[in-house]
């Protein structure tokens, strides 16, 4: 079958229902149509920010068969999967490392898929045509490298047999073993952080603050600010903080993009003093912002992830998927999983240390997984 390969410089130009009948039900609620072109259409993700929108279209007859969400960029901020070591070897062997191609979700760190495929066409050729065009695009414009972020296990058997190289990271998420309550995933702790998160919670319900959970339409026009102050309020504490949303783009998603959104607020005296901004989608929570207005012990905790993992149990989700970063998420039984990502060096000696270095942490991440299972909070059970 002949495909018309092109690029689109922006969403606005991509039919929306077309875009959304590749992302279906089931897919990453990041891969819609409305968040990409709220990113868009904000001007959080535009060529003056770093992030040249070229998404990846595969035509037939007009209509969309696959496609990809894909940015030329000048940096490598909000990625997730961090090649600053990459780029300064480049620079050091006098390679031109950006403009690159990145294939993913701008700013946001959640497995999905990253090559769009129509469910009524035969994916594994389309995932080849897309990997193919990718490779010929930065040879052509002499692109560096092109780099699909956190993506699945089939684009990441598809693109291995062309010439990407493989990258594992490390997130740590929650899984619901069918839990009727709280006090079920807490029984699946060992008993020093089991202990530990009751004393926690027991201390923050001391403390008078009332925690509410929103979704979609319960979630009104008057949270959005606060929200979107808590946002920035967290950016404001970290010293690598960086902040990639405005305003616009919370606003824009109000509008249209409610359904998805999972909203905690925490008040005392009916005063807004933390909350999570949490999305979910297809039986998976995502938690993507969260910061608090005033400094009371265990606070954090409850608001970015006991209160998620009660509502995971009490709505029948499967997985908490709390973003990057690990170290207090672990302790609190959420577990070490791999993601993955496929890199394209065009250059045969950059490419050729990167497969060097990228052989030599799979094997650290794996073993370092593992260490964690055994290790970590969780009992294991045998199955």
């Amino acid at each position: 079958m002949p495909y018309d390969v092109v690029l689109v410089r922006r969403m606005a130009d991509i039919d929306r229902d077309q875009w959304d009948a590749l992302v279906g039900p089931e897919q990453s609620p990041f891969l819609e149509w409305d968040w990409l072109q709220s990113l868009e259409e904000s001007g959080c993700v535009s060529a003056e920010s770093g992030w040249a929108p070229h998404h990846l279209v595969v035509r037939h007859g007009g209509r969309l068969m696959a496609a990809a969400p894909a940015y030329i960029k000048s940096h490598s901020q909000g990625e997730f999967v961090f090649d600053h070591g990459w780029a300064d070897a480049a620079e050091r062997a006098g390679i031109r490392y950006y403009p690159k191609l990145l294939v993913g979700v701008p700013f946001t760190p959640a497995t999905g898929r990253r090559i769009l495929t129509h469910p009524g066409q035969d994916r594994e050729s389309l995932l080849r045509v897309v990997g193919q065009a990718l490779e010929e695009i930065c040879i052509a414009n002499e692109i560096s490298s092109a780099h699909v972020n956190f993506c699945e296990g089939d684009e990441v058997a598809a693109l291995s047999e062309l010439e990407f190289l493989h990258r594992e990271g490390v997130q740590y998420h929650w899984s619901n073993r069918g839990y009727a309550c709280f006090d079920d995933y807490l029984a699946g702790l060992k008993s020093k952080r089991r202990n530990q998160i009751r004393r926690e919670r027991r201390d923050l319900d001391a403390s008078g603050v009332a925690i509410e959970i929103l979704e979609s339409e319960a979630i009104s026009a008057d949270l959005i600010e606060p929200m979107y102050q808590i946002y920035l309020s967290t950016i404001e504490k970290l010293y690598w903080g960086r902040q990639y949303l405005n305003r616009e783009f919370f606003e824009l998603l109000n509008r249209r993009w409610k359904r998805n959104l999972c909203f905690v607020v925490a008040r005392l005296d009916g005063e807004i003093i933390a909350g999570a901004i949490n999305v979910q989608k297809a039986g998976v929570l995502y938690g993507r912002y969260c910061g608090c207005f005033r400094d009371i012990r265990n606070l954090h905790f409850e608001v970015c992830y006991y209160q998620g993992i009660e509502h995971c149990i009490g709505s029948g989700l499967e997985r908490f998927e709390p973003g990057a970063g690990g170290d207090y998420k672990y302790l609190r039984g959420f577990e070490g999983v791999a993601t993955h990502s496929m890199h394209f060096v065009a250059h045969p000696g950059l490419a050729a240390a990167v497969d060097s270095f990228l052989r030599s942490e799979r094997a650290h991440v794996d073993d370092a997984i593992e260490e964690m299972r055994l290790r970590g909070p969780v009992k294991i059970v045998e199955e």
